[in-house]
């Protein structure tokens, strides 16, 4: 499922194509008998901060990005850089789960 919401960026050899195969690191494991969900969520945490990274790398007027692994930092700074506008107060929480179980 994931790796097809990221299959644009299939094999590129940058943070999207990183980003994807995390993706389908989590579509393999959503498929196996894994009973510690930390590995899960680690791919998960990769995915999303890798294409947060790809997404202010390419649209940024900087093209930089921040070098903190705190997602909703992530998140805040691509509001801020792009045209993506949301609700964030609806992805802080899950973000920060999947931080926490990650580390």
């Amino acid at each position: 499922m994931y790796q097809d919401k990221l299959k644009q960026f299939k094999n590129l050899e940058n943070l999207a194509g990183k980003a994807w195969e995390h993706a389908v690191a989590i579509d393999v494991l959503a498929t196996t008998d894994i009973k510690d969900c930390s590995i899960e969520c680690f791919h998960y945490q990769q995915m999303m901060e890798l294409f947060f990274k790809h997404i202010l790398e390419t649209k940024s007027q900087f093209g930089a990005y921040s070098k903190s692994h705190k997602l909703q930092k992530l998140l805040e700074e691509v509001i801020a850089n792009t045209q993506f506008r949301t609700d964030k107060t609806k992805y802080f929480m899950a973000l920060q789960v999947i931080t926490v179980c990650a580390e």
